[in-house]
């Protein structure tokens, strides 16, 4: 389970440039559970994913994560807690783009504690669980935007996280291969993994009806919860 309670996030404190990207933040996100984020540029829903997922820090209030307190936590058990409860996906795929699908999927597992000789076997299930599975070898300069998700989706998932944090997913796709995306996450979270998703894009809106949860000013101004959504 996830819990935030006043979260703050300043940045450049103390300078003329201060900026409050989050007022007061409060949610509760249980396991299972499949969630939108959504809200116009500026409106902190990136930093309020890097915050669940112990990228960032913040100035005020209390997160936990699995009843784990993350507020002064050292960079080494941040760096556990994102390798062994957190998948993260990026709007630019974040992949590195001289290696093949294959070899960026494995990276994840350098740092795990999994037997080297069940690395490729998992490596290979995570990429048949986005189909492309068949691509495994094929260097990722040479896929189009919509395979590089399907890898990088491949690549968050492939230790077992509980979680799953998607930051724009879409953004960089086209609307077929978008819906193909949101479909992937669906069937993710369907397998009991909580996923959160942040996005300005309607349709994947439309899509995840589950939980919508509405940023303004760095400010939780609607949170929907299924059965509600208008």
């Amino acid at each position: 389970m996830i819990k935030l309670e006043n979260i703050k996030k300043i940045y450049n404190k103390g300078n003329a440039n201060e900026f409050e990207a989050l007022k007061d933040v409060s949610l509760t996100i249980k396991d299972g559970e499949l969630v939108a984020v959504i809200g116009k540029s500026g409106a902190g829903k990136s930093t309020l994913l890097h915050i669940i997922a112990c990228i960032d820090s913040y100035e005020d209030g209390k997160y936990v994560i699995d009843d784990v307190l993350v507020k002064n936590l050292s960079e080494k058990k941040l760096a556990e807690i994102r390798n062994s409860r957190i998948g993260i996906v990026m709007q630019d795929f974040a992949l590195v783009d001289d290696f093949s699908c294959i070899e960026n999927v494995l990276l994840p597992l350098d740092f795990a504690a999994k037997k080297k000789s069940d690395r490729k076997e998992l490596a290979l299930a995570a990429l048949k669980s986005v189909g492309m599975d068949g691509m495994a070898k094929k260097p990722v300069n040479k896929l189009s935007g919509g395979q590089k998700q399907r890898v990088a989706i491949a690549r968050a998932i492939v230790n077992g996280p509980p979680l799953l944090i998607a930051d724009e997913p879409t953004g960089n796709l086209d609307p077929k291969n978008s819906m193909e995306i949101m479909q992937i996450l669906d069937q993710i979270n369907q397998r009991g993994i909580t996923v959160i998703v942040s996005t300005h894009d309607n349709a994947m809106v439309d899509y995840f009806r589950k939980r919508v949860i509405t940023l303004d000013g760095g400010e939780v101004v609607r949170d929907i919860q299924a059965g509600t959504y208008e």
